[in-house]
């Protein structure tokens, strides 16, 4: 009824909102009406064929005609222990995906809000109304197979529908002889549980994924990417394909698939679509069973060039200078995971050389160079970082790597390196460049050591950045203006990400460092020698106009590389 005039609401023809909302022209409306009586079909179906509509134009005008949701499926919109209640061949079937449960009515996805006979078998089936909410078929159909990973049959060629068909385009490298022992059904040659593995790890190499979770939960384990720095679950699957596939992995790395009570470290590595991959693998014995972390190291997606770390330019030349230095101590500082290693990694190829001996000391060793000597700590034989740096300081180096500073010993030796004669560079857990000073005193280093050696401190994080195909522009708010400086006449446009399949719905992909670096001068050696607290290094910093991490952050902002929210996210000032 219209509030108005208390009469019947006309309904609203899908061809009126279409045509207001510039999808189709009047001519093609014509046409596809002239088609309907002869083709017997829907208007939505005709548009469809013809290629004039794509699918998500079309639901969204069917949303607004019958009022109902147009939605993106992405986990967290949907229950999976709900779904998991419906046979996977009867929502395969239906074309449909059972979202939440709320008291006697179940949210359902479908592309076909008019399927009235699949709406009454479900309610049927389970004694509860369902209000139906619009998806993309595609949409749906990623999304039950992910739900229904493992099929009603753990071991059946079912279960790797979880993704689309990959071709088998994937070598295990360096394969080892497995024992009489380790030879059980699962692990068979065709089996679906290596075929499984394969799928997951080809999809991860093609999201770029730094990392695979594979954890066991009370009644199911489920899969998690880290893409980016965040996790996102992937699929779930039954608790009774966990052990044959952490047994598979640990086949692939080599290790006792008997051991199920202790925690156990390997490496894999394999090929696929050209490319070699390395991955961690490392299990830990849990409540329901024994979760694995699966790190990737991707050789060809490594960043071994510091023209593409994304320092700005200011930054670059003065990153440069540093590495020019023929001795002195380079610390780079950030926290776990914001590319330390990678802008190591990337300072030793630049440096690299026939002409010159370069040593590392890594714990592990993550990508191997060419002409580089590179070394791997042992804590359990008692090979540690400061018990290598000695050895090596007597093979002739000109430059040397420590993987990271982590006690007075190593910190003392690294010094002393850097006083005689050789280019010492290391990380550092310190959340700035002037912390890095700091920490170094509290190791026991004197001042007037640390003076001397310290050649300059780069601190860094990664920050998300915009994804390219779902990215838009807007003005920025006056109150964003003001509170970071900006002007506020207009003149400022931000951009974000909308998010689209791409990029799992967030609108980031990929990443990029910001920096903040602090090259030594001789009036930061002065305030060294005084022994400085945290405060007067800062002071000193904005005193230079150094900019913070925080400001080349902003930076990236306004050049439409990322949004304020994630540098905020990320430096949490």
């Amino acid at each position: 009824m219209s509030p108005a005039t208390g009469k019947p609401e006309r309904p609203v023809r899908l061809g009126d909102i279409l045509l207001s909302r510039g999808a189709i022209s009047e001519q093609q409306l014509q046409e596809v009406i002239g088609l309907q009586d002869k083709l017997n079909k829907r208007m939505g179906d005709i548009l469809l064929e013809k290629g004039w509509l794509e699918e998500s134009q079309l639901l969204e005008a069917l949303g607004k005609q019958l009022k109902l949701p147009f939605i993106k499926l992405r986990p967290g919109l949907y229950d999976p222990d709900i779904a998991l209640q419906i046979p996977a061949q009867t929502c395969k079937r239906l074309g449909i995906v059972p979202l939440f449960r709320l008291r006697h009515e179940l949210l359902v996805a479908t592309a076909d809000p008019q399927q009235m006979p699949a709406f009454t078998e479900l309610e049927e089936l389970l004694r509860v109304h369902v209000r139906p909410v619009l998806a993309c078929r595609e949409n749906i159909q990623g999304t039950l197979n992910s739900v229904y990973a493992d099929g009603d049959d753990p071991l059946t060629d079912e279960s790797l529908d979880l993704m689309e068909p990959q071709d088998q385009d994937l070598e295990l490298v360096e394969n080892t002889y497995i024992d009489d022992y380790a030879r059980i059904d699962e692990l068979a040659e065709g089996s679906p549980v290596i075929r499984l593995v394969n799928s997951i790890l080809q999809r991860s190499v093609n999201d770029n994924v730094s990392d695979i979770h594979i954890e066991p939960g009370r009644n199911t384990a489920r899969v998690r990417f880290r893409i980016d720095g965040l996790l996102y679950q992937v699929m779930t699957l039954r608790m009774e394909l966990l052990p044959a596939l952490v047994s598979r992995l640990k086949v692939m790395a080599n290790l006792d698939i008997s051991e199920r009570r202790l925690p156990q470290d390997g490496r894999i590595q394999v090929q696929t679509r050209n490319r070699l991959v390395d991955l961690r693998f490392s299990s830990l014995p849990g409540l329901y069973g024994e979760k694995v972390v699966l790190r990737l190291l991707d050789k060809q997606h490594s960043l071994l060039d510091i023209n593409k770390l994304g320092m700005s330019e200011h930054s670059l030349a003065q990153y440069r200078k540093l590495l020019q230095r023929p001795y002195g101590l380079i610390l780079v500082t950030g926290p776990t995971g914001s590319g330390k290693t990678t802008s190591l990694y990337a300072a030793i190829n630049h440096l690299n050389s026939v002409e010159k001996n370069i040593v590392t000391i890594e714990d592990p060793v993550e990508y191997q160079l060419d002409i580089v000597n590179q070394n791997e700590v042992k804590e359990k034989i008692g090979l540690s970082f400061a018990k290598i740096l000695r050895h090596v300081l007597r093979q002739d180096p000109d430059i040397v790597l420590v993987g990271e500073i982590r006690d007075r010993e190593t910190a003392s030796i690294a010094v002393q390196a850097a006083l005689t004669g050789h280019l010492v560079l290391s990380t550092l857990h310190t959340n700035s460049s002037a912390g890095a000073v700091v920490r170094m005193i509290d190791m026991g280093i004197e001042p007037y050591l640390l003076s001397s050696a310290l050649a300059g401190v780069v601190a860094q994080r990664l920050i998300r950045t915009i994804c390219s195909h779902c990215k838009t522009q807007y003005l920025a708010p006056v109150e964003i203006c003001q509170q970071h400086g900006w002007p506020t006449d207009g003149s400022v446009m931000l951009s974000r990400g909308r998010g689209c399949s791409e990029c799992y719905d967030s609108g980031f992909k990929s990443r990029l460092a910001i920096h903040e670096l602090i090259p030594t001068t001789p009036a930061l050696q002065q305030l060294i020698l005084q022994n400085p607290s945290l405060d007067a290094l800062e002071a000193y910093r904005i005193e230079q106009q150094i900019p913070s991490l925080f400001e080349d952050g902003l930076d990236r902002v306004l050049r439409g590389l990322t949004t304020a929210e994630e540098i905020t996210r990320v430096i949490n000032v």
